[in-house]
């Protein structure tokens, strides 16, 4: 079972007292953790064996081979979290720690055990040599909550987070005047950018009940073969440049609030902890802004399917359909591959895709390009080329522009979920596999460096507007659209008219009672 119980009392940390100086003494002597260049590196987890027989090293529970840590028990990677007046861990390290021990304990229990390692281990009883060592480890534990405050504010929205950051203060206090005012700072900080996140979460909230009450209309005028219309976006919006740059408005700042821990929580609620009540503390979690990233791509498909379906003549259709296609065309010079698969996805769907006479009136050839850019096959490989293209540009840019890189998110998340499934999160010894998040920690530290470009482009608001509140049909009114746009081919799409037309009748006097 994973040490995680807070230490309360003298009893118990004099039960630690001569572990925890073991470790103390042997770290010294520990390889250094390595920047992530060499940390993560594909052998790993590839079928390449070299003949070299690889250097094995154990220093007080953790495990390193040719001088990188691959497993450890958990007391011990706590430790190696823990600064000394000698000793700062690598900020990777720092970061994938933080990262995945959630896994196995709560942040707030990690918290109290680093607050505690960090000042109450080493008191010893006299108020000035405490004081000193106090002013000396001090710009060290300031740095380590600066990195955990910045890169994970959402742990603190615990209040027994900020509770044990505030006594940290206080402690600090004791010390250094410096290190105090240096603590304040840092609060206020994650404050101001707390405040942040919440007012975004509740834009997000206003945003989805908006269009939820603008989606409501369309069923209920159904009776009236839903609502069609000969005007359509390109009243709005006619560029497919600008259109893209608000796409890419919308999915940058909408990738700027999804926190790295968000990753680890998604198959964390997927799987049995090795922790129950980790696993419990995932659970009661409310929705994610993964999550709602998610439910955009969703909105984004039916929203272009919508815009397709809905102008009468077939002429407007196929000119929404050319525009479309040079919005994707677009969106992946830019490198905005979430939005390009979303419209993809939007007009491969079946009430979309059934339009052949629309289709007919369209050079396709473009769109075909596209397509195979995004082919789900070989995993899909050509799709993980152009992102390597990308993220090679990101890296040599000269321009902001340039620095754009958005995945396509959800093969971002199936990726990290199978990794986890295909790797134990503890050896038969009982060690952590580490080995395992330090592959994690490169895939979402990788997201990380993506999700801080900020977007260059200017905004149009109309149509950033429309992009998140603009009505869109359900799935049957998609269909039913479908059919009153190009009429049923045979007996079984005949069929299906007629219970659609049934059905959204019912459901429109449903709605009037």
């Amino acid at each position: 079972m994973p040490f995680c119980i807070l230490l309360v009392g003298l009893d118990a940390a004099m039960k630690l007292s001569y572990w925890l100086t073991n470790v103390f003494v042997h770290r010294s002597k520990m390889p250094q953790t390595t920047p992530y260049s060499s940390k993560f590196n594909p052998s790993t987890y590839s079928s390449n064996h070299s003949h070299r027989q690889p250097v094995e090293e154990n220093y007080g529970g953790l495990h390193y081979r040719d001088n990188k840590l691959v497993s450890g028990s958990l007391e011990a990677l706590i430790q190696l979290l823990v600064p000394t007046v000698d000793y700062y861990p690598d900020r990777s390290y720092i970061f994938t720690f933080l990262l995945t021990s959630r896994l196995f304990l709560h942040p707030f229990e990690l918290m109290s055990r680093v607050c505690y390692l960090c000042v109450d281990h080493h008191r010893v009883g006299d108020p000035q040599t405490d004081k000193k060592r106090i002013r000396e480890i001090a710009p060290k534990i300031v740095q380590l909550l600066t990195e955990w405050t910045e890169t994970f504010p959402y742990d603190f929205r615990d209040e027994r987070m900020m509770r044990s950051l505030k006594e940290m203060t206080h402690r600090l206090a004791f010390g250094d005047e410096l290190s105090r005012r240096a603590m304040q700072r840092l609060i206020q900080r994650l404050l101001r950018k707390l405040t942040t996140l919440g007012q975004y979460e509740e834009s997000l909230a206003t945003s989805s009940a908006t269009a939820a009450a603008m989606d409501r209309p369309l069923a209920l005028k159904s009776k009236q073969q839903l609502v069609r219309r000969d005007e359509c976006v390109l009243n709005l919006c006619d560029d497919p440049f600008v259109f893209a740059q608000q796409l890419t408005h919308i999915e940058m700042e909408r990738l700027s609030y999804i926190g790295p821990e968000e990753f680890v929580r998604a198959f964390a609620k997927k799987r049995p902890s090795d922790n129950h009540k980790v696993s419990c503390f995932f659970s009661k979690r409310k929705a994610s802004n993964l999550e709602a990233y998610v439910e955009w791509f969703n909105r984004l498909s039916y929203l272009i399917a919508t815009e397709i379906c809905m102008p009468v003549k077939k002429k407007h259709r196929a000119r929404v359909l050319e525009f479309f296609i040079d919005v994707a065309q677009e969106c992946f010079n830019i490198g905005n591959f979430n939005s390009l698969m979303a419209i993809i996805t939007g007009m491969n769907m079946n009430p979309v895709s059934r339009l052949k006479k629309t289709w007919n009136k369209v050079n396709t050839d473009k769109f075909d390009i596209l397509v195979h850019q995004m082919d789900p096959s070989s995993n899909f490989y050509s799709y993980r080329t152009a992102l390597r293209g990308a993220t090679q540009r990101s890296s040599t840019a000269h321009t902001s522009q340039e620095m754009i890189v958005i995945p396509f998110f959800s093969l971002l998340i199936k990726d990290i979920y199978f990794l986890n499934e295909g790797c134990v999160n503890r050896l038969p010894n009982g060690h952590i596999n580490f080995e395992k998040f330090w592959e994690l920690a490169k895939q979402v530290s990788e997201f990380l460096s993506w999700r801080q470009v900020i977007c260059p482009f200017e905004r149009d608001r109309k149509t950033l507007q429309y992009l998140i509140s603009a009505p869109v049909f359900s799935e049957d009114e998609l269909q039913l659209a479908s059919y009153e746009s190009e009429g049923p081919e045979n007996n079984m799409e005949r069929d299906t008219r007629r219970s659609l037309r049934f059905d959204i009748e019912l459901s429109f006097l449903n709605n009037n009672d």
